[in-house]
């Protein structure tokens, strides 16, 4: 089976095979550990895990790097307002970044790089893109020239004048081209900085992830992953700077970009002030339903982030565990065994909405099964088809067990009031699958003349 993926380089879906044959290397732009990330930051690793697990049945071997940005001007600013050093800061939000992954489900990443554990390779790229023409040095800068690379703006397809437009937002006196950027800046002393040829100084953003994804995964590496948002400028400025410092050698042979989250319709943004705070959510929520969430829309499109969107994944969540509670006396396969339908979705472009939605069905279909074989089967197909995208792999006692004694109260005494107004609004489909769903959480009703009453069975 074809591993098809939609490669934004292309602007098309192609085959994807890896440059070294059966072995994939894999690099995604990690979190600048200033702050607690939000729930968007979450997408591109959820997403890009089930990827990753994909590529490791298909190929015998994957490189997988994710870096942290742990030197930044927004980690100077913090630190500055403490008081601290900044590894103060980034040990800090880098530990926690960490533990919200895993609880997430995000398996960690082969190679964990951190830029300011790699100054000596971030310096020696800089020389060589010095001495090849496409840099140079400027009142103790170094910048990239624009210019000096025909190529630049064929990943993002923008403009030339687009880019300019925006880069004058940084316009210097010492700039040879208002686009060209810095790939290395001064340091004053109350900032980190290291020594280098053009004086104590530290990197420029862009040139941190060209230098680390070389140390890590050689010159050209088969795909490169990440949100959009960084699509211009900073991966449109990692393919001129690493393209130049490698003689011209193709960076990165795939680039997968995933969508953005919306908040009411409004990409979500520390600026506009709707950020949902993924370490806030994960005390609030199951992190299970997060992960089910994040996969529930394509990669590719913008997922409207809701409470409502949460709810219906726990619901469904309900429901898969209710059957494999249900199932619970069947054995399933000791081997994991992904349906082709499941493994066919995932392999056409991450589609993990066709995905779950065969999950969906395989569930159905084991409710139904009558047989011993049949329910082995199903129960068998349905943990594979899950375990493909990080799903149902607690028991089923657990997630039912899951929060806090008050908070699952409240949940349950809304799902009672919303069957309450099914029934008065003659919605007895809606009544009966509230009564269902809850049953499968092992919550009994008891319809007396005091009206609703429910207990745990």
């Amino acid at each position: 089976m074809e591993i098809r993926l939609y490669n934004t380089r292309s602007h098309q879906l192609e085959t994807f095979a890896p440059h070294v044959p059966d072995m994939v290397t894999m690099y995604l732009c990690g979190p600048t550990v200033y702050n607690y990330v939000h729930i968007g930051n979450a997408r591109g690793p959820v997403v890009f895990d089930v990827l990753a697990k994909l590529l490791r049945r298909h190929f015998s071997k994957l490189v997988y790097a994710r870096n942290i940005t742990d030197v930044d001007d927004k980690i100077n600013t913090a630190a500055l307002e403490q008081g601290v050093q900044i590894a103060t800061i980034t040990d800090k939000f880098t530990a926690i970044y960490r533990e919200d992954m895993d609880r997430l489900g995000v398996t960690r990443q082969d190679i964990e790089p951190h830029a300011t554990e790699h100054i000596p390779q971030i310096i020696a790229m800089i020389e060589r893109l010095i001495a090849s023409g496409h840099a140079y040095a400027a009142e103790n800068h170094v910048l990239f020239s624009v210019s000096s690379y025909a190529d630049y703006g064929k990943l993002s397809r923008r403009p030339v004048e687009d880019m300019i437009a925006g880069a004058r937002v940084d316009v210097a006196p010492y700039k040879r081209e208002p686009a060209d950027f810095v790939l290395w800046k001064p340091s004053p002393p109350e900032l980190p900085g290291w020594d280098s040829p053009w004086g104590i100084g530290r990197p420029g953003w862009h040139i941190e992830c060209s230098a680390m994804a070389e140390a890590h995964l050689g010159e050209t590496i088969d795909i490169h992953a990440g949100g959009n948002d960084l699509l211009f400028p900073h991966h449109e400025n990692e393919v001129a700077q690493s393209t130049c410092a490698h003689g011209g050698k193709i960076f990165a042979r795939f680039w997968v970009h995933n969508g953005m989250l919306d908040f009411g319709g409004t990409k979500m943004s520390k600026s506009l002030g709707n950020v949902s705070v993924l370490h806030e959510l994960l005390a609030k929520q199951p992190p299970e339903a997060l992960r089910y969430a994040l996969l529930s829309a394509h990669y590719r499109q913008p997922l409207d982030w809701t409470d409502n969107l949460i709810e219906q994944s726990i619901r469904t969540l309900d429901r898969l565990y209710g059957t494999l509670r249900d199932l619970a006396d069947v054995t399933a396969d000791t081997v994991v065994r992904i349906p082709d339908s499941v493994e066919g979705a995932l392999s056409d472009d991450l589609n993990t909405p066709a995905a779950l939605a065969e999950i969906a069905r395989i569930a159905g279909e084991a409710r139904k099964a009558e047989s011993p074989d049949e329910k082995r089967r199903l129960k068998s197909e349905l943990l594979g088809g899950a375990w493909a995208l990080g799903l149902l792999q607690q028991d089923p006692a657990a997630w039912f067990a899951r929060g806090t004694e008050a908070g699952d109260d409240a949940r349950i005494n809304a799902l009672v009031e919303e069957r309450n107004a099914a029934k008065k609004a003659r919605d007895f489909k809606r009544s009966d699958a509230i009564r269902e769903e809850l049953a499968a959480e092992g919550i009994l009703l008891e319809d007396t003349a005091q009206g609703v009453r429910w207990r745990r069975g």
